[in-house]
Formats: C-alpha cells, structure tokens, sequence
C-alpha cells in the first residue's frame, strides 16, 4: 500500500542517539478497511479506496450502507483513494482487507504528509501575507501601521490587477509537507511518530503517503 489515512493527535519531543531533541508530531494512523477498488476498465484508472474512524449508522445515508456493506465492514466516515499504478502492491489489495500503520510505514523512511490548515478568518495583509507596514508613526500619521498601501494606478489601468495581495480569509487550505522522517511506528497503539509539523489542529483528518 502507498498510503493510509490518520488523524492528528499532538505533539511532542523526542531525544535521539546523539542528545539532539527533536519536535515530533504524533498522528493515529488506521486501522483502515480497502472499501472500493478503482480499475482501469471500468474507472478508466486504478485506485484504492481506504476508509476510516467508525461513523454512527443512524447517520449514515442508506446508499452508503450498501457501499461498506459490499466490504463487508462498518461506516466510516472519512475515504480517500490512493493511486496504484504499481502491479505487485495491486495485486495485493483486496476488498474489505484491513490496512495497518505497520503494514505501509517503517521507522527512518520519509513520507509526505496531506492535511487542512487551521482557519483562521479574515486577516488583513500583515497576518495573512507577512506585509511590513509602513513601520513607525510620524507626521501625525496614526492608523497605518497595519495597512496595504497602494493596490493600484488612478487612470491607467482603472482597476485592480487579479492577484493582488489583500485582506481575505486565511487558512483552511489543503497544505502538503513533503520529506518528514518517520521517528517511530508504535503498532500496538497504531501510531506513529513523524520529525516535524503536520498542518491542522488536533483531531483533524490527515493522509499518509510514501
């Protein structure tokens, strides 16, 4: 398997071999059940739908019952596909088979790491773009500290350019960090230790790839 989904839950610190401390960040990583195989001759690719953390049936929709139930487990309420062109590991995927953080991860590999980063509303330029500002106050200058400045010409070319840096809505994005080390892989928990920050608050939803 190339991947696994996990669910963030916190961080920590963790000493190595040579006394240097690492920040780590520990992420609950399935078990997760294969629900849906996507082939070339009907999808017209091939994908592994994994699916994750048991949902209530009373809340799930009847046409999604009928979906775990051809795997044969309970709802869930987090899927994800995971591309698998590679023939070997497709032939050893099956319906209904249970994923675990040891069967795809080891201790030293480095993996990429697929989450939604914290929302934090609308910002003005300085929190959501690193402006400056325009630094100190003078000449009675009083409320500038924090604003854009220009964001355009007068006459020509009349408007604003698509693009501009602005205030708006910051975060909440899908954010992918790429290259973090695998500290350690706890099988009996079904967790995982990687060096490094994963985006997303505690609790939140993250996918786990090779």
């Amino acid at each position: 398997m190339i991947g696994i989904i996990g669910k963030k839950i916190g961080m920590t610190s963790l000493y190595d071999g040579k006394g240097h401390k690492k920040a780590c960040t520990i992420i609950q990583g399935g078990p997760c059940v294969v629900t849906q195989l996507r082939t070339k001759s009907i999808d017209g690719y091939q994908a592994v739908q994994l699916s994750y953390d048991d949902k209530k049936e009373k809340n799930t929709s009847k046409s999604l019952m009928g979906h775990f139930a051809k795997a044969s487990t309970t709802p869930k309420r987090k899927q994800v596909e995971f591309r698998c062109d590679d023939e070997a590991v497709w032939q050893q995927v099956a319906l209904g088979q249970v994923v675990r953080i040891e069967d795809v991860f080891v201790e030293g590999q480095f993996i990429d790491v697929v989450g939604t980063s914290k929302g934090k509303g609308f910002q003005g330029v300085v929190k959501r773009h690193g402006f400056s500002g325009v630094g100190s106050r003078s000449h009675g200058q009083h409320n500038r500290e924090r604003a854009p400045g220009s964001v355009g010409a007068a006459s020509f070319p009349s408007r604003v350019f698509k693009g501009m840096r602005m205030a708006g809505r910051t975060g909440g994005n899908r954010v992918k960090v790429t290259n973090l080390q695998v500290v350690k892989v706890l099988p009996e928990k079904n967790l995982i230790v990687l060096h490094g920050a994963v985006p997303g608050a505690n609790n939140g939803y993250v996918i786990l790839e090779k």
